[in-house]
């Protein structure tokens, strides 16, 4: 059988540029692919920060015209080798992409991102020319590579380079959908029978992910169950129609992680390390954690530590936290927040650590070191989204021994199993209703089950011994590489329009 030939294309991914959980899977599923003997490589535009760091440590290949806009403007590509033999290329455009942030800054998103990922987009194609390489799969992830599978179909897919080549569409998180005013849809250079209902138009504006999920050859998402429940009005954030009309062609794919950067036995940025065979030695973690962070005083020990590593959003369950946090506050436990987001929920939240010094600490400074040291020392690990589609704190928690409290959703549900007393079997506390109520419960159940040794320590050995590797994830997505290859190319009828019709969020 032929070595497949995947060329990834995102915004972002670890160890170059990240805001997300997206970076993290794009730095961890490529290699894990490689090794399943798939030869694949990764596209994504050069910010500052690349240059800066990268562009003394990778090649200048050379020079593309890309075709967007007005005229055509010139980009260059750099070629980067990873560690693991991973060729990266960097698309360079100094007025689009060497800013300070990725997206925008604290104001904002840039008002000119359609302009910016049009470009990007446009290069990715443009690129694979100059390269001479021909991709069997175009695997694109999240809005800013949306428009990739609609300029496969309408400029593209008549070219030799392109004729066997199919695309697949991976949405990590539906809310975000890259919406722009309709009236900058020229923009994309495609013509205006494509800004309809039936293609990019939603509610009058051009909708980037709208037009990737139905040009793709393949959808997926990143678990089982976030994949269903997207297709219902609650979560399908407008696009469910869509969604619906390509039910037969959406697969959820759960997530991984790497089993090695995330390991508590060689972990070389945590106090102690430890194995499910040797569980007391987190401990020290724990205490030097509480030390660290102005809680340890003399039989803290006793009390848990719960951790939680969150934007600070609505989306992560900082509601319900907020509007319980004084009930929890009076409980036997403490708690550190890491994460920022939200002015409104940041400034409440420091205002709570002043009131309950001691026993809560909130830290908006993200760095990774200290997320590591808060899996590896806490004893609980709070996740109450709202909706979650996969998910990857709850694995790495359940990886360092941390036990999770979570909401019964997307891949939340697919990976945290309510623990049972009765049988030992289960990895976590898990409630069914997004109440506050119902995360009070999760908390004071968990708390009184840390009391009893015994049934905390197989707890603890249960979520250590979960299977959270690319392995099973990445046989999925071999699979579906090749069915989508053996398919039929998808065909997007173009419809003759005098004006855009208002989009319902159906097809």
């Amino acid at each position: 059988m032929a070595k497949l030939r995947v060329l990834m294309v995102a915004a972002e991914a670890v160890p170059f540029a990240k805001s997300g959980g997206l970076a993290d899977v794009l730095g961890s599923l490529p290699v894990s692919l490689k090794q399943a003997g798939v030869d694949v490589r990764i596209i994504m535009p050069e910010y500052r920060r690349i240059y800066l760091k990268y562009a003394g440590r990778s090649e200048l290949t050379g020079t593309i015209r890309v075709p967007a806009g007005e005229t055509p403007q010139t980009a260059s590509v750099r070629e980067y080798i990873t560690p693991d033999g991973i060729p990266v290329y960097f698309i360079g455009h100094e007025g689009y992409y060497h800013r300070s942030g990725m997206y925008g800054t604290l104001r904002g998103d840039f008002e000119d991102n359609d302009e910016r990922f049009i470009f990007f987009s446009r290069a990715v194609f443009e690129t694979v020319k100059m390269l001479k390489w021909q991709p069997d799969i175009i695997h694109c992830h999240d809005w800013h590579a949306g428009l990739v599978p609609v300029y496969l179909k309408r400029f593209y897919q008549g070219q030799k380079l392109f004729a066997g080549t199919r695309s697949v569409m991976t949405v990590h998180n539906l809310a975000y959908q890259g919406r722009f005013p309709g009236v900058r849809f020229p923009k994309s250079g495609l013509p205006w029978s494509d800004f309809t209902s039936e293609t990019l138009e939603f509610y009058g504006d051009v909708n980037f992910l709208k037009g990737g999920l139905i040009f793709a050859d393949a959808v997926t998402t990143v678990s089982p169950t976030y994949s269903r429940e997207i297709l219902s009005a609650q979560q399908g954030c407008g696009v469910e129609g869509v969604l619906r009309s390509r039910e037969k062609d959406l697969h959820g794919i759960l997530n991984g992680i790497d089993m090695e950067t995330w390991n508590p036995e060689t972990d070389s940025q945590i106090p102690a390390n430890f194995s499910a065979r040797t569980i007391a030695r987190k401990a020290r973690n724990t205490e030097a954690l509480k030390r660290s962070a102005g809680l340890y005083f003399p039989g803290i020990h006793a009390i848990p530590l719960l951790g939680m590593i969150t934007r600070l959003a609505e989306q992560k369950g900082l509601d319900l936290l907020m509007e319980r946090l004084d009930d929890l506050m009076h409980l036997d436990i403490q708690l550190i927040i890491l994460g920022d987001g939200d002015d409104r929920y940041r400034r409440m939240l420091i205002d709570a650590a002043r009131r309950y010094q001691g026993k809560l600490l909130v830290d908006t400074a993200f760095n990774e070191s200290r997320a590591r040291f808060i899996y590896a020392g806490s004893d609980m690990f709070l996740m109450p989204s709202r909706y979650e589609p996969c998910g990857l704190g709850q694995m790495i928690a359940m990886r360092y021994g941390t036990v999770p409290i979570v909401h019964k959703t997307g891949g939340l549900a697919d990976t945290v199993t309510p623990f049972n007393p009765k049988t030992g079997e289960g990895t976590g506390f898990v409630f069914d209703r997004y109440e506050s109520t119902a995360l009070s419960w999760g908390v004071s159940t968990a708390v009184e089950l840390f009391q009893k040794k015994k049934l905390w320590r197989t707890i603890v050995e249960n979520a250590m011994r979960q299977e959270f590797s690319w392995q099973h994830s990445v046989k999925e997505y071999m699979v579906l590489y090749r069915k989508t290859l053996r398919a039929p190319r998808r065909t997007v009828k173009t419809t003759t329009v005098g004006t855009a019709r208002k989009d319902t969020g159906t097809l």
